[in-house]
């Protein structure tokens, strides 16, 4: 257990300076809203229509399965440097990966979940 001190140490600090961070941005931070500051800026042009806009939520499904399989696939790597060493074992577990991977795309897929409109 006292392996993990430093980690546990580490884990603490980070989210104490986070918090921080947020509570003197807030306290210290400016406080005077206006229209003016409130509108979006766009390349010096008059904004038209809202300045804040509704998102479909496809396209926060679209985010999450690219961040999905975008951490996958750093999985392959280890692998990739660590293959001749594994061996037909190591092509096999990669092979069951990819296979898990696949099922999950071809869900997705079917589901309509990758269509843009």
């Amino acid at each position: 257990m006292l392996e993990y001190i430093p980690l546990i140490i580490l884990v603490v600090l980070a989210a104490a300076l986070a918090f921080l961070v947020v509570i003197l941005g807030h306290a210290f931070g400016p406080h005077r809203p206006t229209l003016k500051k409130s509108l979006p800026y766009e390349s010096g042009m008059t904004p038209y229509g809202p300045g804040t806009r509704r998102m479909s939520v496809r396209y926060y499904l679209v985010a999450v399965l690219f961040i999905l399989f975008d951490i996958e696939v750093v999985f392959f790597l280890p692998w990739a440097v660590m293959f001749k060493k594994l061996g037909i074992f190591g092509l096999i577990e990669m092979l069951i990966f990819i296979s898990i991977l696949l099922v999950g795309y071809l869900y997705a897929w079917k589901k309509g979940a990758l269509e843009w409109e």
